[in-house]
């Protein structure tokens, strides 16, 4: 299918002009004036979000230690008036392991730490299933993503659990291979974030406000979704369940930490770029030591190339995971960049320090790509490139995951054994079942029909699929379904159930 066929089917006609779509802070100036690379943005900005049906975007540009485009678009809750403006607040999601390696730094410019420290040091309580690696295990190691643990993400996503727990659950996790290549894992930036508090003597939280929200002048930055709770212009979040855009309950994820936990505003965002940008110092305030950036900024494990990254970015010789950023070569260039998705909305930052130049963008919808499009839009043109349509091939891609996601969905239910009725009654399923990471699952009888409930947000409605295998719907808007599989022991008991997602709990 061609680009501007796929362009085409995926915009929805909000029948809004530019002035109504725009929501421009009084400060910034307006697109008549915007400088000269920048002629067209705002129309590029709208045709991307009506492309991916996003309906708020906040996008903050730097260069030269100047904030030459700061703006919002678009409305914070789809089916609303408010609009989106460079003081909106957004979950930045995993943009914010930066920040957790940028306050290290902080404690590394006073000796207070070493990169390659013992994590066992500073944090004593913090074990792992292998005593080797529980010792072995370094700051450094915390921060590159080269630990080798288990992912196992639902651990803050759907346990209910505090950092702390998070923590001491995860000693029960497999270790692939220790120091053997990369594997993103946002449980290690959990304990990155609780050692940073450890040595600063404060928690992770007011580390952060204090060596860099207030410093820098991030005035509507946080960490505490209570914070943010108490606020007004904040984002709403949105997914698009069964194609139709939804407006989500905002979640509360502290329990995060130094993975992902802070909220922003492209204003602040900006400050944040620009600290990156002017070699640790801000308005002639120094917070992080040149050589103490450079090592955030520096390659320390390899990302080996996929297929599709080998297909968008061709001239792309490296790329790598420095100390909370991913790093790759960009026409010549060191780009510095993450992106960051969490509360159904996405985040993308990416700069390239020798240029000067920087830009962020925050999308209030989870399906989105649209800020992604963005960021490489604004850089081509600040670096002086041949203008490449990134919305198109961003789509491109979502086209392909799609289809390759109902190729798998078909031959899940081609898999499917049918004239098959459950071993035993439904009441015999009843009972509560545990899992040494995640805890409880009970699984009760409503209405003659089999409930599963581990969290608050996390219950679901079980029907039979074959066998013993239950298919669960989650009652929570978006969250989909997963699969229950009981096994029975020698008595036709109910031994264990391998929940989709979370694995094997025992019944108790």
């Amino acid at each position: 299918m061609r680009r501007e066929h796929l362009a085409g089917r995926h915009r929805r006609i909000w029948g809004l002009t530019l002035a109504a779509f725009v929501a421009v802070a009084g400060s910034v100036q307006p697109a008549s004036s915007q400088p000269v690379p920048l002629q067209g943005l705002d129309e590029y900005i709208i045709a991307a979000m009506q492309a991916w049906e996003v309906p708020g975007l906040a996008v903050a540009v730097v260069r030269n230690d100047s904030v030459i485009y700061s703006r919002g678009f678009g409305v914070r809750q789809h089916g609303t008036t408010d609009p989106v403006d460079e003081h909106t607040l957004f979950p930045i999601a995993s943009t914010t392991k930066a920040m957790t390696t940028a306050a290290l730094g902080t404690l590394v410019d006073e000796d207070r730490l070493d990169w390659d420290d013992a994590v066992a040091d500073h944090l004593p309580w913090f074990r792992l299933a292998d005593p080797y690696v529980s010792d072995a295990l370094t700051v450094r190691d915390l921060l590159t993503h080269r630990a080798g643990l288990s992912r196992s993400d639902n651990l803050w996503i759907a346990a209910p659990y505090q950092r702390e727990e998070v923590l001491r659950r995860a000693r029960h996790l497999p270790i692939a291979d220790f120091r053997g290549g990369y594997g993103y894992n946002n449980i290690m930036y959990i304990a990155a974030g609780e050692l940073a508090g450890a040595v600063a003597g404060m928690s992770w939280d007011d580390l952060l406000e204090q060596r860099l929200f207030r410093p820098l002048g991030m005035t509507r930055s946080t960490t505490r979704a209570a914070v943010v709770d108490g606020q007004d212009n904040v984002a709403v979040s949105h997914t698009k369940p069964g194609g139709v855009i939804t407006a989500m309950a905002r979640r509360n994820y502290d329990n995060i930490g130094g993975a992902g936990a802070a909220w922003s505003t492209a204003h602040d965002m900006a400050r944040w770029l620009r600290l990156h940008l002017g070699d640790g110092t801000v308005d002639g305030r120094r917070l992080l030591e040149p050589s103490t950036l450079a090592e955030l900024h520096t390659p320390q494990v390899v990302i080996r190339m996929d297929t599709v990254a080998r297909r968008m970015f061709p001239a792309t010789h490296f790329r790598a995971y420095g100390l909370g950023w991913n790093l790759q070569d960009y026409h010549g260039r060191k780009m510095v960049h993450h992106s960051g998705s969490i509360n159904y909305t996405r985040t993308q930052i990416g700069m390239i320090p020798e240029e000067g130049i920087g830009v962020v963008v925050m999308a209030n919808l989870s399906t989105s790509n649209a800020q992604v499009a963005i960021m490489y839009r604004v850089l081509d043109a600040l670096l002086g490139l041949s203008e490449r349509d990134w919305t198109a091939e961003y789509l491109e891609l979502t086209e392909r995951s799609e289809a390759a996601t109902a190729r798998q969905a078909a031959q899940v239910e081609a898999t499917r054994v049918a004239g098959t009725q459950p071993s035993l009654a439904v009441e015999a399923y009843a009972g509560t079942y545990r899992h040494p990471v995640f805890g409880d699952v009970v699984i009760g009888v409503e209405q003659g029909r089999l409930v599963l409930r581990y969290a608050p947000e996390y219950v679901a409605d079980l029907e039979h699929w074959h066998h013993d295998t239950f298919r669960g719907t989650w009652r929570s808007t978006g969250f989909g379904t997963a699969f229950v599989s009981f096994a029975l022991d020698s008595r036709a008991r109910p031994a264990t159930l391998e929940l989709e997602g979370f694995g094997v709990f025992r019944r108790q």
